[in-house]
C-alpha cells in the first residue's frame, strides 16, 4: 500500500513525498481513510507508529477542503497534547505536510509569553495545537474562540488525564459546538480512557494497531540489576565503554534528573537535562543540542521527555524504572522509531523489583537480565521504599541557587481549575503580563 491511495490530496502527497515517506504505517492506512470520511476516531496506537501524521493529514485535507476565511481568533481544528514538547513536534508536522495547502497554523503552551500568542490568534488561525493549561488562558482572555471547531484531536489521552487534564479538557469541551469531529488517541485504554471516550466521540469507529504486544519488535529490551548506589558508577561505564553518543536517560524526579546530569558531567559526559521546572528556552535547548549532538546525554523526566521525535535515537535508559508500567512503554517508545533498530536498558535494583513485575505482565515480556561484570548485584542489601520526593534536611539545605517550583506548575490528578466565569481581575492582569498558570 502507498500513501496514493488513500484519497489524500495532490498538495499533501507532494509534502509527503519531500519528507521521504512512501508507505504508510499501519495506524496511517487505517485512520486516514477513516477520518476522511468524517466520523469520529478512537485509537490505540503506542509512540513511534506514526499517528500524528496518522491525524495531521486528513486533518488538514479536510480543513482545506472548505476554506473558509478565517475570522479573528476563530479556531476550525484544534489538537490538544500533553506537553509543550509534543505541541511542538505536532505542530512542525502540521506545518511541513501543509506547505502547500493555504491554511494558517499555531501552537500554544506555557512557560512563554502570553501577548505573542494573543497576537497570533487575533489574526486567524485555522489549526491550533495546544496544551489544556495555557488554552484555557486564552479562552479566558477571550483571545481564542472556540466555538466554530470542527475538528477534536486528543493526542496522548491516557497521558493527559495522568496529568489531571481531565477538568481542563472538560472545560474546553464546554465551549466548542456538539457538533464535531472527535479523534482520541491513546497508547492504553484505562477505565477513565473509556468514560472519557463515551463522553466526547460519537459512534466511534475504533482502529486497534499491534495491541497484542505493547512494545514493538524493534526495541532491543534488556535489564541490568545493580545495587541502588551504584546506579550512577554503570550508567556512566556503559556509556563509556561502549562509546554511546546519543542516549536518552529517565529519571523520576525533577531534582533527580539535575542531580544524575550533575554528575555525569563531572565523569567528563556531556550532558543536559529537562524537566517540568525548566524554563521553555532551557528546555529547547536542550533538545536541540540533544539532536545535534552537542550533548551526548539527555536527562529527563516522563513528561518533560513527551514530544522528543528523534528518528535514529539509539538508545534509551531507564536510570529508575516508573511508577507506571504505561510509562515504561512510552519511554522506550522514543528509541526504535520510524522502522529503525532500537535499544532500552534499564537500571534496576532490589526496590524495583515490583515495578520490573508490572512491566513485564503489561508487555507480555520477560525482559533479558544481564549482569556486568564489576556490578555484581549484593544480595545481603534489603530493598527499601522508593524516594519520590526530598526530605525535610535535603530542603533545609537546598543550594542558594535552587528555583522554586513555579505556582501552578503542575497539579495532582484531580486538582481543579476555576471555572471560566470564576477569573478574578488579579488573574486576568497577571496572565496578560504573559504569565502562564499553567505551564504544561
Amino acid at each position: 500500500m502507498s500513501f496514493n491511495t488513500l484519497g489524500l490530496s495532490t498538495e499533501l502527497l507532494r509534502a509527503i513525498q519531500e519528507q521521504g515517506y512512501t508507505q504508510p504505517t499501519p495506524i496511517q492506512s487505517q485512520a486516514i481513510p477513516a477520518i476522511l470520511e468524517g466520523g469520529d476516531i478512537l485509537a490505540g496506537a503506542q509512540t513511534g507508529t506514526g499517528k500524528t501524521a496518522g491525524f495531521t493529514l486528513p486533518l488538514l485535507q479536510r480543513i482545506a477542503k472548505i476554506k473558509q476565511n478565517s475570522k479573528s481568533n476563530h479556531i476550525r481544528a484544534l489538537v490538544l497534547t500533553p506537553t509543550r514538547e509534543l505541541a511542538a513536534q505536532v505542530s512542525d508536522s502540521v506545518t511541513r505536510y501543509g506547505k502547500y495547502l493555504p491554511i494558517r497554523s499555531t501552537v500554544i503552551f506555557g512557560g512563554v509569553k502570553f501577548g505573542p500568542q494573543a497576537n497570533k490568534l487575533r489574526k486567524g488561525v485555522d489549526v491550533l495545537v495546544a496544551t489544556p493549561g495555557r488554552l484555557l488562558d486564552h479562552v479566558r482572555q477571550q483571545t481564542v474562540d472556540l466555538s466554530g471547531v470542527e475538528i477534536l484531536v486528543l493526542d496522548e489521552a491516557d497521558r493527559m488525564l495522568d496529568m489531571g487534564f481531565i477538568h481542563d479538557i472538560r472545560q474546553i469541551m464546554q465551549t466548542m459546538p456538539k457538533k464535531r469531529q472527535s479523534l482520541l488517541f491513546s497508547a492504553t485504554f484505562s477505565s477513565a480512557i473509556k468514560q472519557l471516550a463515551n463522553s466526547l466521540l460519537h459512534k466511534p469507529v475504533h482502529i486497534e494497531v499491534a495491541r497484542d504486544k505493547v512494545t514493538t519488535e524493534s526495541i532491543k529490551q534488556i535489564v541490568h540489576p545493580v545495587d541502588r548506589q551504584r546506579k550512577r558508577e554503570l550508567l556512566s561505564y556503559l556509556i563509556g565503554s561502549n562509546n554511546w553518543e546519543q542516549v536518552l536517560v529517565f529519571a523520576r524526579t525533577k531534582r533527580g534528573t539535575d542531580r544524575l546530569a550533575l554528575q555525569l558531567k563531572q565523569d567528563g559526559i556531556r550532558t543536559a537535562s529537562i524537566h517540568g521546572d525548566k524554563s521553555q528556552g532551557a528546555r529547547t535547548k536542550a533538545l536541540v543540542d540533544f539532536k545535534h549532538g552537542k550533548i551526548r546525554v539527555l536527562v529527563a523526566t516522563d513528561i518533560a521527555a513527551r514530544g522528543i521525535d528523534i528518528t535514529q535515537l539509539p538508545h534509551v535508559i531507564n536510570y529508575e524504572l516508573p511508577d507506571v508500567a504505561e510509562d515504561y512503554v512510552h519511554r522506550i517508545g522514543r528509541t526504535g522509531r520510524a522502522g529503525n533498530i532500537g535499544e532500552a536498558r534499564s537500571l534496576v535494583c532490589v526496590d524495583e523489583h515490583k515495578q520490573l513485575r508490572e512491566i513485564e505482565r503489561l508487555t507480555q515480556n520477560n525482559l533479558t537480565h544481564t549482569v556486568i561484570p564489576g556490578f555484581e548485584v549484593d544480595k545481603s542489601i534489603k530493598a527499601e521504599p522508593i524516594q519520590r520526593g526530598r526530605s525535610k534536611k535535603e530542603a533545609s539545605n537546598k543550594p542558594s541557587n535552587f528555583k522554586a517550583k513555579r505556582k501552578g506548575e503542575a497539579r495532582k490528578p484531580g486538582g481543579k481549575r476555576p471555572p471560566l466565569h470564576a477569573m478574578s481581575n488579579k488573574s486576568r492582569s497577571r496572565n496578560n503580563s504573559g504569565q502562564s498558570r499553567h505551564s504544561a
